[in-house]
């Protein structure tokens, strides 16, 4: 007698959504991992030292470094990454990916939103390009990736794009388990 075991909804859309990804092409807007607990940042913090900044935790570390292994592990092909100027973001792209180009309109806009618009045209008009060398990840705030998709992203959470003859077009999510499980944690 087999034993047939029937994948979850959720995990055959994961699936598929890795094999889009393993295609090239796509654009992996990553909320950084796991923080210390709050919102923000302190007050006077500054972006040339991260000790006056919220910053990842341990298990933020751990989501980082299992994203890559995910990457690895299901072969997808990884192009430019590029990240937000805060450290939290910085350190998620390097731990996972081990490199990361500093993108000022990634950053955060808690507290500033004077700059979503000018932020907001520039990521789209970097994400409605199609990328051939790879998929392009971009390593930002919740607070970047609401006013660029429409949903806010758990920390640690991937919202997958795809260029769409000049627009955008959101294929899909990549929950921190999700990633857990494609990385075989």
């Amino acid at each position: 007698m087999a034993l047939v075991v029937l994948a979850a909804p959720a995990a055959r859309g994961d699936e598929a959504l890795w094999a889009l990804l393993r295609g090239g092409g796509h654009v992996s807007m990553l909320r950084h991992a796991t923080t210390t607990p709050g919102v923000g940042d302190p007050p006077g913090f500054r972006l040339d030292d991260c000790a006056t900044q919220r910053n990842l935790g341990a298990e933020g570390r751990e989501e980082a470094r299992l994203a890559g292994t995910a990457f690895r592990a299901r072969g997808i092909p990884v192009g430019r990454v590029l990240s937000s100027e805060w450290c939290r973001c910085l350190e998620t792209a390097r731990l996972a990916f081990g490199r990361a180009e500093p993108w000022r309109p990634l950053n955060n806009l808690h507290g500033n939103r004077a700059a979503e618009p000018a932020a907001v045209r520039a990521i789209r008009e970097l994400t409605r390009q199609r990328h051939r060398d790879g998929n392009l990840v971009l390593v930002t705030h919740g607070s970047v990736v609401l006013p660029v998709t429409g949903i806010h992203p758990a920390q640690g959470e991937i919202v997958v794009l795809a260029p769409d003859g000049g627009s955008l077009r959101i294929v899909g999510r990549l929950s921190p388990d999700a990633i857990r499980r494609a990385a075989g944690g």
